[in-house]
């Protein structure tokens, strides 16, 4: 049976937490920061952790290796 590979693009996006949380970048940065308020692009910077319903999707879809949920 050959080994479970992990997403190439998932790695990049994603980081599981010691907790089995994961961490992910604010959404909403990458372009068009002109019309978007400085509230909104203050708020969005950093990291922050997905839902636990969306961390078992990603967790068990793309990083096999990961995490135990």
């Amino acid at each position: 049976m050959p080994k479970m590979k992990t997403k190439s693009s998932a790695k990049k996006r994603f980081k599981i937490t010691a907790t089995g949380k994961v961490k992910v970048q604010a959404a909403g940065k990458r372009h068009g920061m002109i019309k978007r308020s400085n509230k909104f692009i203050r708020d969005a910077r950093g990291t922050t952790v997905l839902a636990e319903p969306d961390a078992r999707k990603v967790i068990r879809n793309f990083l096999p290796n990961g995490g135990g949920l």
